[in-house]
């Protein structure tokens, strides 16, 4: 019963990130066929550059403008990776606090709920007026919008684990912490890693809406500037990079599930998709 899921050892990192390369190469090739497809029709039906530019001149604008770009990417990178990273050290241990605590779920959960039901982009500006303009309330905001995902999905996890089980191993001997470590967390990891995603693919949102309402760095204020200025092809350029660091983090945990849970139903099934 303890050689479950623990038992199975993690395949290589070089080969699982060849099978998930090789399991991404149709959405790449598809990706790029559009592309390609969006640079002859912009151009057979003469539609003007500031409607709809085409891909090689949203390239071209980009590599002259490219430091000014990278920097507020940077900035923005910062601030998604903050946010999201402290939603996973917090949202976690919540979780489990949640599931093992009556009082967690009965009073604290509830108040949690009600919290992510309020708008992020209403409780932005109180943030700016109590941290000011600076790193603090940019993390905030990412950090409510990746957090209760990742709490829900951790609890689901967590009390996923069937009854039978866990009574069976407490037959055995096995004490609290080897029944968390064998049998309830390998159990909640796809729960939790379905929440981790759901967090990763909103962190990016979630830093544009916090540079949207007040900043003076970033992409979200390059966004809104070009926006401004009618520059629809660094709009656009603007949002391929800042589509591109959400991508990176999404695929990041994705790979990161791949390694951590090879022997998950869903993991086996990509292995055999891939072949």
């Amino acid at each position: 019963m303890t050689d479950g899921p623990a038992r199975i050892p993690a395949a290589p990192v070089h080969n699982a990130f060849t099978r998930w390369l090789r399991k991404r190469m149709g959405a790449m090739l598809l990706a790029l066929g559009l592309l390609l497809l969006w640079e002859v029709a912009v151009r057979v039906l003469g539609v003007k550059e500031y409607l709809l530019p085409p891909p090689t001149r949203i390239w071209t604008e980009f590599t002259k403008r490219m430091p000014v770009v990278m920097d507020g990417a940077w900035i923005t990178t910062q601030e998604i990776l903050g946010g999201y990273l402290l939603a996973v050290v917090v949202s976690i241990p919540f979780a489990l606090a949640v599931t093992y605590s009556r009082f967690m779920e009965n009073a604290v959960y509830p108040v949690v709920v009600f919290l992510q039901i309020v708008p992020k982009i209403a409780i932005a500006p109180l943030f700016i007026i109590w941290f000011g303009f600076g790193y603090t309330p940019k993390l905030l905001i990412v950090f409510l919008l990746s957090f209760f995902p990742i709490v829900v999905s951790s609890i689901a996890g967590f009390k996923a684990v069937d009854p039978e089980i866990t009574d069976f191993a407490r037959t055995t001997g096995a004490n609290g912490w080897k029944l968390f470590a064998k049998i309830r967390l390998p159990q909640a990891l796809p729960d939790i890693f379905i929440g981790l995603k759901v967090g990763a693919a909103l962190s990016a949102t979630a830093a544009i809406v916090a540079e949207f309402v007040a900043s003076d760095r970033g992409l979200g204020y390059l966004l809104l500037q070009y926006n401004g200025n009618l520059d629809t092809p660094m709009v656009f350029a603007v949002i391929f990079v800042l589509s591109f660091i959400g991508l990176a983090v999404y695929y990041t945990v994705e790979f990161i599930e791949r390694i951590t849970i090879p022997w998950h139903t869903s993991q086996h099934e990509a292995h055999t998709t891939s072949q």
